[in-house]
């Protein structure tokens, strides 16, 4: 089996190198970044590609979204997400994606045993869909109700948001101040999983939660 790594920490890239190759698969390439993944992916069109979620530059969620962008590509390539964090946003794109198979997603911490991460790794190159019980525990949770985890004033908060008020006319309205609004926000953006990145805007995102819910 041909294996494309990315991980960003040298000291597990190399372990995970070395443990693949005594079980008898080929690391054809093992990188620290997201970008380098796709391009190596480009070129060797391995058998399965190994990514951790978060990856520089921003060590947020690049290697995650690596593999839905790969996958959108290639929508048959094997991807496994070894991660010490379930990233409820793309976890949820990664395994819908393609017809639903030959994607993993196991969570570090929760992999027991040597044999069971190379068994798990045979599975999805062969097709099959693992993931650790815990990621899907709290994919379903987060789908049950995305604004279950907000306070009464966030939840508050976000609904004059979603009517196109900004953080002073919201503190108006509370009689609070506009930096205690400022600190619900930001609470909303963590509880809601929304991340600084390119390209995108939290507040729209927020909104667009809020009106799913």
């Amino acid at each position: 089996m041909r294996v494309v790594l990315a991980e960003d920490s040298v000291l597990l890239r190399e372990g995970l190198i070395g443990l693949l190759q005594r079980c008898g698969h080929e690391v054809v390439a093992a990188v620290g970044d997201a970008e380098a993944l796709v391009a190596e992916v480009g070129g060797h069109a391995p058998d399965v590609v190994v990514t951790d979620v978060r990856m520089p530059p921003g060590f947020q969620d690049e290697g995650l979204r690596a593999a839905v962008r790969l996958r959108a590509e290639r929508p048959t390539l094997p991807v496994v997400v070894l991660s010490q964090y379930v990233q409820r946003r793309y976890a949820s794109d990664l395994l819908d994606s393609g017809d639903g198979t030959g994607v993993g997603y196991l969570l570090k911490d929760r992999v027991g045993q040597v044999e069971e991460f190379v068994t798990a790794l045979s599975q999805v190159a062969d097709g099959g869909t693992v993931v650790d019980p815990e990621v899907v525990r709290q994919l379903l949770r987060h789908r049950r109700d995305p604004l279950e985890r907000l306070s009464p004033r966030e939840r508050e908060v976000l609904e004059l948001i979603a009517q196109g008020r900004s953080n002073g006319a919201i503190a108006r309205e509370l009689v609070v101040s506009e930096a205690a609004v400022g600190k619900h926000v930001g609470g909303i953006f963590t509880k809601l999983d929304l991340p600084v990145t390119d390209g995108t805007h939290r507040r729209v995102l927020a909104v667009l939660a809020y009106l799913r819910a």
